[in-house]
């Protein structure tokens, strides 16, 4: 099976985001907390007599004046720093302009000024997780989960579970359940509940759980979908992604691609699908991978992943040349990656030029000395540039984490055998020819008539 067939999972499409980008929870601005408000609704413990200014600004809120909202709160705020309301209002501007940085800070303040304001804990929290401050978004979204709701309701609470378990599940599974289980006695269970407590399963490897959960997704059993932006396709193109994964594990191609090709008529553009499609099918040998795989790289070319995904692909086919060319301009931005390298090293072994091979993997295994197939790679090159001290010792150096295979016993002889070391090279041609078993003719010869001599030598 090609090695990038184990590392398709990195293009598995996202669960429908609970950090939609934007203010209030990804609902229409006027109606962020309370649908049925004027303008932003505060929890029961924002409530609190409102100027004029601030009323003014709410209300060009409800129609999406942002100018105005902020040509109202500004001046106001200027007079009024520690008014909380106008400050969760003014960080609600900021966040619609796409000034982060500026909404957060208002955010914080309304926080310094209200601490138990809710909408003000769970836009911060939610903001800086959009950012990828997770540990700072934490403390924000726990925190609003202690607080009264207010007009926000029982479901915005549960939202702000949910938002934990995305950002729990990277250190603790447990708690990522439990979040969710939080979640889940506050508000009905959605589909994207559903395939959160599908991907946690999987993370633990509990995989029949998590195969059991995508199944009910796709066969609609889930009633409603978290997310107003998402949709039924993009929830099954989820689903189907996490099931195809469980199945390439199982190495049940044949199903996983059947599930894929289904999931791309509905959603014919999905990149990541096509992907997973790609490498099951190159998994199987089906020619039909790399033109797939070419189709997408010319629609999206400067996507390092799938310009990755294409390079092996054509290096699994036989197109050793024309992958190396894509994985010289992925070095060019990512010189010192390893992996890059290493795959490099084996498309330049392809084509025989040995010596820009064994630099390839030199250094390849200079920046990650745990990298098992950089040091195979460089035993062999080392072997063609004729240097078995170097051999031994990268041999030596995968050994620490993979076992020996017939290849790897011909190297150590044919090293030992150079270097005049006699015992070791007899020892380990025979340990060849027992390990390989008719399976490498050209070696097995060699084995032999290098044995005739060394046997009858001594």
């Amino acid at each position: 099976m090609p090695r990038f067939v184990s590392r398709f999972v990195l293009f598995v499409p996202l669960l429908a985001s609970i950090f939609a980008s934007g203010p209030a929870f990804g609902q229409t601005p006027a109606q962020k907390l309370d649908p049925s408000a004027s303008g932003p609704a505060p929890s029961a413990a924002m409530a609190q007599p409102v100027s004029d200014e601030v009323a003014e600004a709410e209300a060009a809120i409800v129609a999406s004046d942002w100018q105005t909202a902020e040509a109202r709160l500004t001046p106001w705020l200027a007079a009024h720093p520690a008014d909380a309301r106008a400050l969760f209002d003014a960080g609600y501007v900021a966040n619609a302009e796409n000034r982060p940085e500026d909404a957060a800070a208002l955010y914080r303040r309304a926080v310094e000024a209200n601490p138990k304001s809710f909408e003000a804990h769970v836009e911060l929290g939610l903001l800086l997780a959009r950012q990828g401050k997770l540990a700072e978004a934490r403390p924000e979204l726990a925190a609003a989960t202690t607080l009264d709701p207010g007009a926000a309701g029982v479901d915005a609470q549960a939202r702000a579970w949910r938002a934990l378990a995305q950002i729990d599940r990277a250190a603790d599974l447990s708690r990522a359940s439990e979040d969710l289980l939080e979640a889940l006695k506050l508000s009905p269970e959605t589909s994207e509940d559903t395939l959160l407590a599908a991907s946690l399963a999987e993370q633990a490897g509990q995989y029949e759980a998590a195969e059991a959960a995508y199944r009910r997704v796709l066969a609609g059993n889930v009633n409603s979908i978290a997310n107003p932006a998402a949709n039924a396709a993009s929830v099954n193109a989820t689903a189907s992604a996490g099931l195809a994964h469980l199945l390439v594990l199982r190495k049940q191609y044949s199903e996983a691609e059947t599930l894929l090709r289904k999931a791309l008529d509905q959603s014919p553009e999905d990149a990541a699908l096509t992907v997973q499609l790609a490498t099951v099918l190159a998994a199987q040998d089906k020619a039909e991978a790399l033109p797939l795989m070419q189709k997408l790289h010319e629609a999206h070319p400067q996507d390092a992943a799938i310009t990755r995904i294409l390079a092996e692909v054509l290096a699994a086919a036989g197109e050793a040349a024309a992958s190396d060319q894509l994985y010289i301009r992925l070095l060019t931005a990512n010189p010192d990656d390893p992996a890059l390298l290493v795959a490099h090293g084996e498309n330049l072994t392809r084509q025989l030029k040995f010596a820009a091979a064994f630099a390839a993997f030199d250094k390849a295994t200079r920046l990650d000395p745990a990298n098992a197939g950089g040091w195979s790679g460089l035993a062999f090159a080392a072997s063609k540039t004729n240097q078995p001290s170097i051999t031994l010792h990268a041999l030596a150096m995968r050994a620490k984490s993979l076992p020996e295979v017939p290849s790897t016993y011909f190297l150590r002889a044919t090293a030992y055998d150079t270097l005049h070391q006699k015992t070791a090279a007899v020892a380990f041609y025979h340990q060849f020819l027992a390990a390989s078993a008719g399976k490498f003719p050209n070696q097995e010869w060699q084995a032999r008539q290098r044995l005739q001599v060394l046997e009858d030598k001594k």
